[in-house]
């Protein structure tokens, strides 16, 4: 889910969903007006404060050669803001 907003914010802003705001007390308030530092933020947790608990790699090596590419069939076109290429490909390692 957080990587996935991350993406959409770049990639489709329409689904970008904005991290809420914190609502300050008023002696914080106060404290931040006259010059000083707004109280720390609870951290998320996870991974350097991402949220995300665990990190998987997986890989297959293989020795041989690869295919050789698919013929194409014309011009290259710019797809829309709504190409989801990049999301699909998260959703597929999800």
């Amino acid at each position: 889910a957080f990587a996935k907003n991350r993406l959409n914010k770049f990639y489709n802003p329409k689904l970008y969903k904005a991290a809420p705001k914190v609502e300050l007390t008023e002696a914080e308030r106060i404290t931040v007006n006259m010059g000083g530092t707004a109280p720390p933020t609870p951290p998320p947790g996870g991974i350097a404060g991402t949220g995300i608990s665990a990190l998987v790699q997986v890989s297959a090596h293989s020795q041989e050669a690869p295919a050789p590419p698919p013929a194409t069939w014309g011009a290259y076109q710019k797809r829309s803001e709504e190409s989801n290429g990049v999301i699909a490909m998260v959703d597929l390692l999800i």
